[in-house]
């Protein structure tokens, strides 16, 4: 595995300057977009399997351990503050459980048995498996890839070498040769900044396709504190061209939905009618705006 290799750029790393360091850090993470960049197409098929599972009120998951797993479960973490989804529209699930996130549990990963019983536990037809092994060979994501198959589920993987053993078990594969850290063995570096890189487009692409997102604005944010309720109100504004008041008031009125505020406001509208209206599409204000403003 390339990930394993030691990488020669960084031999009598010890004897470098602190700078020194710093530089060949960055200079080889510089190299981590143009390997995800490789990758597009098949992470464009990934957006379009996952959108079509949430289109259909089903759910994505992502399985990884140690620092795989922990940022598919940030990544997860932030979807519902900032798209305005359900938890459990995209999970993460980490081997050995939540006390993994903070404390490593190494030996979860071997457990090819427990990734099956974790996506027993939380998938159901119709959902959307996505294994992270910066390896591609990890027993939990092998197990749970491998159960999600005889389920019927789609399963993607995400890894970090070619050829792996994940991209063979699962429908659409995205491999992310990064090669060699510069710290021999320790993929939280440009792995993770890899996978991190790639599971930021697939959350937020697919966001964006299932209508959480118009124009450039998080127009599905839930303000859970004083910062995001400005953030609300500030995209009540822009789209609506609404003075400070106007935006607050409306956006009381339709009980902190950002979206029925901007409906309101633009299609002179109660609340009751503009949360309908997007209810019937199933939240998408895209396709909202759309029908209402071809009537």
């Amino acid at each position: 595995m390339q990930t394993e290799m030691r990488n020669k750029e960084s031999n009598r790393l010890h004897e470098k300057s602190t700078y020194e360091i710093l530089q060949m850090m960055n200079k080889q993470d510089k190299t981590v977009p143009g390997v995800v960049e490789k990758a597009l197409p098949q992470i464009e098929k990934a957006v379009e399997a996952m959108v079509e599972a949430i289109e259909k009120k089903h759910k994505v998951i992502y399985l990884g351990s140690g620092t795989s797993g922990r940022l598919g479960v940030l990544d997860a973490s932030e979807c519902p503050p900032t798209f305005g989804v359900a938890p459990d529209v995209i999970q993460g699930i980490i081997a050995g459980g939540d006390k993994a996130l903070r404390i490593a549990i190494e030996n979860a990963e071997d457990d090819d048995q427990l990734g099956e019983q974790d996506v027993r536990e939380a998938a159901n037809l119709g959902d959307v498996v996505v294994g992270i092994a910066s390896s591609g060979q990890t027993p939990y994501v092998l197990g749970a890839v491998k159960k999600a198959k005889a389920l019927g589920l789609k399963t993607i993987g995400i890894s970090c070498n070619e050829n792996t053993r994940l991209s063979e078990e699962v429908d659409i594969a995205i491999e992310l040769p990064v090669g060699p850290e510069i710290l021999t063995g320790s993929t939280r570096l440009k792995a993770g900044t890899a996978q991190k890189l790639v599971l930021n487009m697939l959350s937020t692409v697919t966001m964006v396709r299932t209508g959480k997102v118009y124009e450039n604005l998080m127009i599905n944010l839930q303000a859970k504190n004083k910062k995001l309720r400005n953030r609300a109100i500030s995209i009540i504004k822009e789209l609506t061209q609404a003075s400070d008041k106007e935006a607050g008031q409306v956006y009381d009125k339709a009980d902190g939905d950002t979206k029925a505020a901007i409906l309101m406001l633009m299609f002179d509208v109660d609340a009751k009618i503009a949360q309908e209206r997007l209810k019937k599409h199933q939240g998408n204000f895209v396709k909202a705006l759309s029908e209402w403003s071809k009537e």
